[in-house]
């Protein structure tokens, strides 16, 4: 059986893209390849990285990809999966292609300014959430 290809898209690719990557690997690696990219790939947000090591799974080697990358490479997938918030729609890329597109909407803890606890506590939800998503879509599929 191939693998379906799945692409998981934000504005950074520093965070909930990298988190939904890593969860749908963990959980169903051996039915998806998975990637994840950005429309301005920046910096692996280190809040996501710690996290998501609190859930035993090691992102921190992760790089942030360009989603104009993967176009360059001839890239395709089966289904692209944008996770930008609703403040961020306009700017949450698309993946041309004949892929099956969804977006699920998820704070983005780049954007909470405070205290580490309080980042820490928001990428934790985000986390949770997304974790929550993916295994409802494995399941649905």
């Amino acid at each position: 059986m191939d693998k379906k290809k799945v692409l998981f898209i934000c504005v950074h690719n520093s965070a909930r893209s990298q988190m939904a990557e890593a969860f749908l690997k963990t959980l169903a690696g051996d039915r998806f390849d998975v990637k994840s990219a950005g429309l301005e790939p920046g910096v692996l947000n280190p809040v996501a990285v710690a996290a998501m090591k609190e859930e035993g799974i090691d992102i921190s080697r992760n790089e942030t990809k360009g989603v104009m990358d993967l176009l360059r490479a001839g890239e395709s997938f089966d289904y692209v999966i944008t996770v930008c918030d609703a403040s961020e729609s306009a700017r949450c890329p698309v993946f041309p292609g004949p892929a099956r597109r969804m977006h699920w909407s998820f704070e983005d803890p780049s954007a909470v300014r405070g205290p580490y606890e309080e980042k820490l506590e928001t990428a934790r939800r985000v986390r949770d959430a997304i974790r929550q998503k993916v295994r409802e879509w494995v399941a649905a599929i």
